[in-house]
C-alpha cells in the first residue's frame, strides 16, 4: 500500500489514476524546486505526468527539464506516495500517484519550456515548510534528514 498525503477520496466521485515522477534536486542544502504560476502559484517538486510509452526516467528527465531548465543526472527512487486532488488545468479529479527520486542537478540550459513555470532554488529546511502539498514536503524533510 502506497502512503496517501492530503483529503481522502470522496466516495462518490470518480478520479482518473495519473502516475507521475517528481525530483529531490539537491545542491549543497538547497533544492531545485518549481513554482508553477497558474493556476497557482504553487512550490512543487519537479516533475509531472509520464506519457504513454513513456518510461519514469525517461519522464522524468523530461519533467524537470520542462519545468526547471535544467539537466540531470543519476536518478535513483527514493519512495512513492498518492494524493487525490483536482488538477484544473485538465479539468479532472486525479488520484495522483507519485513516484519520487532523487537526481543530481548538472547543468542549466537556459529558462523553463513551460512558461508557467519558474525555477527556484531553495533552503532544504524552508522547502520543507513552503512546498505545497504534505507528500513532496514529507520527502523533502525525509532528505533533509538523510532519507
Amino acid at each position: 500500500m502506497i502512503r496517501r498525503f492530503g483529503e481522502s477520496p470522496e466516495a462518490d466521485r470518480k478520479y482518473t489514476r495519473r502516475v507521475g515522477v517528481y525530483a529531490l534536486l539537491p545542491q549543497g542544502n538547497r533544492l531545485l524546486l518549481t513554482c508553477q504560476l497558474e493556476p497557482g502559484p504553487d512550490l512543487q517538486l519537479p516533475g509531472g505526468g509520464i506519457d504513454p510509452g513513456e518510461s519514469p526516467i525517461t519522464a522524468l528527465h523530461r519533467e524537470v527539464y520542462e519545468e526547471t531548465g535544467w539537466l540531470i543526472a543519476a536518478p535513483r527512487r527514493v519512495g512513492a506516495f498518492r494524493r487525490y486532488t483536482y488538477m484544473p488545468e485538465y479539468d479532472l479529479w486525479a488520484e495522483k500517484v507519485c513516484l519520487i527520486y532523487r537526481a543530481h542537478p548538472v547543468r542549466r540550459l537556459g529558462p523553463p519550456t513551460e512558461d508557467i513555470h519558474e525555477a527556484i532554488w531553495m533552503e532544504i529546511a524552508d522547502a520543507v515548510h513552503l512546498l505545497g502539498n504534505e507528500g513532496d514536503a514529507h520527502f523533502a524533510q525525509r532528505h533533509l534528514h538523510g532519507l
